[in-house]
């Protein structure tokens, strides 16, 4: 009888086990946010074909958390007589809408405001003045950072004194307001890490720091530093690029060109990239910005993300 007992109980416990359901763990949460460069979408914005204004939307229904904005894709601002009542309407336009499809305000990417690292004075100090004229901006919308570009001068030794005048200044008048001031490495000397860096430790200032595009490390005398169609002559190693900026950072820009069939990106090592900013302590947000031209602009976001996702759940 005893037997009968111990022998029904192991079937029981048998027939329990095989039924378990087995259960799946959640894949693990990447360690960053995801944010949209609006540059993404730039061909759509500047054809006219898309409303820059689209912008929160676009963003929402493809899921992104933050949104980073480009200044050169309003031309209702940038080409206005009046720049500081077209700056008011287009931060009570995005506060609204990115409120609308809960987006958060990440930063504004400054482009055609004048030579920050130019030598010649007036020029220097009118691109001074139009830049803070977006720092007020940024603090309006609830923004962390501007990036800005260094251009306006060849020689390196006058070119890193320039910046770190231009960019002190910023620092200076964006601390009150809670902005970070971000540099860019954006082609011709700003893509040269070293002369870079040297500009950012120059200024002293805890609100000045980086921008480390992915793939902006083409160092010539013009351009905006893009590794896109392999035609660069000199170009500073991405991956040494990236670890020497990712300590400054208050950005990363995951800029993507091209993927293959299985999904990776064909001109970067986007898993080693990500595992040096993760390395590096850095969980801010990413941002997607998409510069290819094989796939839509749409297809090309969602490819990126979907990269970012998936390396950054197994990181």
């Amino acid at each position: 009888m005893k037997s009968f007992a111990l022998s029904l109980i192991t079937l029981t416990l048998v027939f329990a086990c095989q039924n378990q359901k087995k259960t799946t763990p959640p894949p693990a949460e990447p360690f960053f946010n995801l944010s949209l460069a609006q540059w993404s979408f730039n061909k759509s914005f500047r054809s006219g074909e898309i409303s820059p204004y689209e912008f929160a939307r676009l963003a929402n229904e493809l899921g992104f958390q933050g949104l980073e904005y480009v200044n050169q894709l309003y031309p209702d601002v940038m080409e206005s007589e009046d720049k500081q009542a077209a700056l008011a309407a287009f931060v009570e336009k995005n506060n609204a809408l990115a409120a609308q499809y809960n987006m958060q305000n990440v930063l504004i990417m400054i482009d055609n405001e004048g030579d920050l690292a130019s030598s010649d004075e007036a020029t220097r100090m009118q691109a001074i003045a139009n830049h803070k004229l977006w720092i007020d901006a940024a603090n309006q919308m609830g923004c962390s950072a501007v990036r800005m570009n260094l251009f306006g001068e060849k020689d390196p030794e006058k070119w890193v004194a320039n910046s770190i005048s231009s960019l002190s200044d910023l620092a200076d008048y964006a601390a009150d307001k809670n902005i970070n001031v971000i540099v860019e490495n954006h082609g011709r000397l700003s893509s040269n890490v070293p002369f870079l860096m040297q500009v950012i430790n120059g200024t002293g200032k805890t609100n000045c720091g980086t921008l480390p595009d992915f793939g902006n490390f083409c160092i010539a005398e013009e351009g905006y530093g893009s590794l896109f169609d392999g035609s660069c002559k000199k170009v500073y190693d991405p991956y040494q690029g990236v670890s020497e900026m990712i300590s400054s950072a208050f950005g990363v820009s995951a800029k993507a060109y091209d993927f293959d069939a299985e999904g990776n990106e064909t001109t970067l090592d986007y898993r080693r990239l990500i595992s040096i900013v993760k390395e590096a302590g850095y969980n801010g947000f990413i941002g997607v910005e998409y510069e290819g031209d094989r796939i839509s602009e749409r297809d090309g976001i969602i490819a990126t993300k979907n990269l970012l996702e998936k390396i950054g759940a197994t990181l």
